[in-house]
């Protein structure tokens, strides 16, 4: 019987935009990119130059200090393009994909040492998390616990898992369950059904961010100074069990296009790091300038429609309006109905916030000195004080950071607070930036 869990902090953020059913759609693409910003914690260097031939799963880049650890690539083909910024920082590598469907084949290990390895080498080492520090494992420190989130309870969000058939995710579940001495933990929806004999299953109901697994790490078991916790959701957990069955990487990802300004919400099955124009040719509604999100609105990635690549976790895109050119009669002081707010500045509270609502990407309002009014902590449910952890973080107090949670957190987990913020903090930046300067500083 799993054991059920209430969040009851939170907000549900309802936009136009949804998803009207589950049939996924097959998407034919031609082009595909890794981003290696989306792997934190290590110094990629490239294994392949413009022009080279590579299978899906062979490796496009590896860690400067652990070679073994590996980003593959997601389809056959040919290396296109390798997009470099400021200081040739490499900022994406574009892989054109060929009719081969050549892949790489590994041999299924047995010991959890031969398991450790062949996710290092195959690319899915990469797609995991560890806390404290929100980064890459190292995969030289065995974790206390796995924490696995089965559902994303963000706006618009559709279901990481896309199949009934539950097989290949035991078989992830059993072989992360050799990688610890601990217990692997699998958080799901409440009513979903899923259930395993390998992971501790725990159901949680409630509003966003039930569905944020640093929320479900919090609920169970909360990470103390020194200890270590691997993180990441069932969509890679399926990936490993499809790598240990079958012998090969699994870069398929189901997709779902969202938002106000998609002229069909739908779900479509590629690859991951599919380009943005193959997902969002045709159907977008560009009567006004929009702002495309890979991801959903609170953590995803601002990218252009031309060159952009869907971005880690490989699951949601996200079109809402820009703004811009928004012209509102009386501005803050309207009393129109349709305005939403949090704080009931606006009559919008008296149709119910569980309506579906309109927004842009405007900030509507400037940065100000923080205020500590408590508001943060009506949207956070972890048993933190949030607005001085911020506070500690801007002054880079290592001791009081401690105190106050620093391992516990990732940026994701201040997605809301930054939502509700009056000060209009950027606070998963803050976040962010503090951690990677306390694993510096601690590492």
């Amino acid at each position: 019987m799993a054991e059920v869990k209430r969040i009851k902090k939170g907000l549900d953020i309802h936009l136009y935009g949804a998803i009207p059913n589950k049939e996924a759609e097959e998407l034919l693409a031609s082009e595909f990119a890794i981003v290696p910003d989306d792997y934190l914690g290590y110094i990629w260097k490239l294994d392949v130059k413009v022009g080279d031939k590579v299978q899906k799963g062979s490796p496009i880049l590896h860690d400067k200090d652990l070679a073994k650890i590996n980003i593959c690539s997601p389809v056959s083909g040919y290396v296109r393009d390798i997009v470099r910024g400021e200081r040739r920082k490499i900022e994406a590598v574009v892989i054109e994909k060929d009719d081969s469907n050549e892949e790489v084949l590994h041999v299924k290990p047995t010991v959890a040492a031969e398991i450790i390895d062949l996710l290092c080498r195959s690319g899915l080492w990469a797609m995991m998390r560890q806390r404290p520090y929100d980064i890459i494992p190292n995969p030289d420190v065995k974790p206390r616990d796995i924490f696995v989130t089965a559902f994303d309870s963000s706006p618009l969000a559709s279901e990481i898992l896309t199949s009934n058939d539950t097989r290949i995710l035991e078989v992830g579940l059993k072989t992360l369950s050799k990688l610890t001495d601990g217990k692997v933990y699998l958080g799901v929806k409440y009513g979903s059904g899923i259930s395993s004999t390998v992971a501790n299953v725990t159901e949680y109901y409630g509003p966003h961010p039930a569905g944020n697994v640093g929320v479900q790490i919090a609920a169970i078991k909360p990470i103390n100074k020194g200890e270590v916790v691997w993180s990441l959701d069932a969509r890679t957990v399926e990936r490993i069990g499809y790598l240990m069955e079958y012998g090969t990487f699994d870069s398929s990802a189901v997709v779902a296009i969202t938002g106000e300004k998609v002229c069909r919400p739908r779900l479509v099955k590629t690859n991951i790091g599919v380009s943005i124009s193959s997902l969002l040719t045709n159907n977008i509604n560009d009567d006004c300038d929009v702002r495309i999100i890979s991801g959903n609105v609170l953590t995803g990635y601002k990218v252009n429609l031309n060159d952009g690549f869907l971005r880690y976790p490989y699951r949601q895109v996200t079109v809402i309006p820009e703004g811009n050119t928004a012209d509102e009669f009386m501005g803050w002081a309207s009393v129109n109905p349709m305005r939403y707010s949090v704080k009931h500045w606006f009559p919008a509270f008296l149709r119910g916030l569980s309506k579906q609502f309109s927004f842009d990407a405007r900030l509507k309002g400037g940065e100000r000195a923080m205020i500590v009014s408590g508001e943060y902590d009506k949207v956070f449910p972890m048993d933190i004080y949030p607005e001085y952890l911020i506070k500690a973080i801007l002054a880079f107090d290592i001791d009081k950071m401690e105190q106050l949670g620093i391992y516990e957190v990732a940026p994701e987990d201040f997605a809301l607070a930054e939502f509700v913020d009056t000060s209009k903090l950027e606070l998963q930046r803050i976040v962010r930036e503090g951690l990677d300067k306390l694993y510096k500083e601690l590492n």
